[in-house]
């Protein structure tokens, strides 16, 4: 299992080129301004369509929620991509015994409310124009495993062109509040939810 590391230098210099790539790479980046409960660490779940989903909201974080970033990523990609650990990332291993150490190292990280935790609850990338968001089952053994004082937070990004060479990307931002016991079902049926939604008021978009 690969964890997060210190390093500021690197760090420092990541989060910048992050920046300058979104800012030079897309016509523009939105999201909209939600709660946020100061005293409470963050379980940001969302769709994963591309390459860019990690970055964006690694960068969302830097100028608007400000926690202490973490993301959970394959082991394969946590390898290649060697400085995504300066970053708060951490692997899992699919189909493996240390799949269960994955998940409850971000059970743990969830009890500090100045983390954030992002999970990509489908596990791997689909298109943008999926119907619906799988989930896959290690989010329930999280939630379970936590004392449940953290906040969820549903992010949707979505991307669009209209009469512009370069993308723009427009993230949904919506919090839940889950009941004391809550199901990996209930879950999935409120950000899905919150998906439709999203894809409505995209759709809407007038250029």
């Amino acid at each position: 299992m690969v964890t997060p590391k210190e390093n500021r230098l690197i760090y420092r210099f990541f989060s910048w080129y992050i920046q300058y790539i979104i800012k030079k790479d897309f016509s523009s980046f939105s999201f909209n301004k939600i709660d946020i409960e100061q005293d409470k660490a963050i379980l940001l779940l969302a769709n994963h369509c591309s390459w860019w989903d990690g970055f964006l909201l690694f960068y969302l974080n830097k100028i608007y929620l400000k926690k202490k970033f973490h993301v959970m990523i394959v082991e394969d990609t946590a390898k290649k991509v060697w400085f995504m650990k300066y970053l708060g990332a951490f692997s899992v291993q699919k189909q493996s015994r240390s799949v269960v150490n994955s998940l409850q190292y971000a059970a743990k990280l969830l009890e500090d409310p100045q983390n954030l935790v992002l999970i990509f609850p489908q596990g791997q990338l689909f298109s943008n124009h999926v119907s619906s968001i799988g989930f896959e089952k290690g989010l329930l053994h999280i939630v379970q495993n936590t004392s449940k004082k953290f906040q969820y937070l549903f992010a949707v990004s979505l991307f669009d062109y209209f009469q512009n060479r370069k993308p723009s990307v427009s993230i949904y931002l919506k919090t839940w509040q889950a009941q004391e016991y809550t199901s990996l079902q209930v879950i999935k049926n409120e950000f899905n939810k919150h998906y439709d939604d999203a894809k409505s008021q995209q759709s809407k978009m007038v250029v």
